[in-house]
């Protein structure tokens, strides 16, 4: 075979970085970046952005030096991406705050509405009901993070982990003084309207476990090779059948159920807010599995079935 050579350019400045000689042209992009990574040990393959120009994507790590747009001498731009951390940790941070903070509102702790004895507990079963809820939610995602999602990606930037804590941490904090307030009134039509929210909330709850097993299934033995999802035997992942992120769908019925169950405005602007975000990842997705797929299910939409 005929070796390779790689000249690697750093993506602003156009300053060579490095010259690899001898490169055999079935290497991938991941051994390119563990070559790149002994001449500058600081840019850890996790933070290296390696790419065919500079103002494009990042290339996969499975993706072949032969199979790429390039001679023999191939030039490929370098950025660094900063300090990186893994996703698994990225989301028991994410989660486990707001399982915490619930709980100093949910208690009544003196600091936080500064009252006496006599306001230590809610009358009203329903905060009670929410807290469990609630918990089970944050719960359920910390056990999914160890052992059912895979990531096709390793990490995220260090630095979005705090904007995600305060959206996370911030609404939990927002949720639960307002439901567990010494004020707060229950829903308006009793027990009717929150035995209809908690059958609401346990279906979507186990409607958004059986997607992300069934995704987790695709991706079995450490394979990253992108696969179309679709429906299994179980029921929940029928849903595949009319939209391609029925995770995201569920998650939104979880906390529209919540919103009905606790009747408060901050839980019902909070659900707005994931509905319009898990809108905007479900249409990315949507669009790059049509774009990877041609045989892909025409009648899909992305996020809520028929509709959008």
């Amino acid at each position: 075979f005929v070796s390779h050579q790689v000249e690697i350019l750093h993506w602003e400045t156009k300053k060579q970085l490095c010259f690899l000689d001898k490169v055999e042209p079935n290497a991938t992009i991941r051994e390119i970046r563990l070559m790149f990574h002994k001449l500058y040990p600081r840019w850890y393959p996790a933070r290296q952005s390696i790419k065919l120009d500079p103002k494009g994507k990042s290339l996969r790590d499975e993706e072949i030096l032969q199979h790429l747009p390039v001679g023999t001498t191939a030039t490929l731009y370098f950025k660094d991406l900063g300090p990186q951390i893994g996703w698994t940790t990225v989301f028991l941070i994410e989660y486990t705050g707001p399982l915490f903070i619930y709980f100093l509102f949910y208690f009544r702790m003196t600091f936080v509405y500064g009252l006496d004895e006599r306001f230590t507990s809610s009358p009203h079963p329903v905060v009670n009901l929410a807290c469990i809820c609630h918990s089970f939610h944050y719960i359920k995602r910390l056990i999914e993070t160890v052992f059912v999602h895979r990531f096709s990606r390793g990490t995220m930037p260090l630095r979005k982990i705090v904007k995600n804590c305060l959206y996370y941490w911030g609404f939990a904090a927002w949720l639960a003084y307002y439901i567990n307030h010494p004020l707060y009134t229950p829903p308006s039509y009793g027990k009717k309207q929150i035995n209809f929210a908690v059958i609401m909330f346990l279906l979507c709850e186990a409607g958004n476990f059986s997607i992300h097993v069934a995704l987790s299934d695709l991706r079995r033995n450490g394979s990253k090779t992108r696969k179309i999802p679709y429906p299994t035997k179980n029921p929940f992942t029928w849903l595949f059948f009319f939209v391609s992120c029925p995770n995201y769908t569920y998650e939104v019925g979880t906390w529209i159920s919540f919103t009905i169950m606790t009747q408060c405005v901050p839980v019902g602007l909070f659900t707005l807010l994931c509905f319009i975000q898990m809108t905007i990842w479900a249409k990315d997705k949507h669009c790059t599995y049509l774009r990877e797929f041609k045989d892909y299910p025409s009648h899909r939409m992305p996020i809520i079935p028929f509709l959008l």
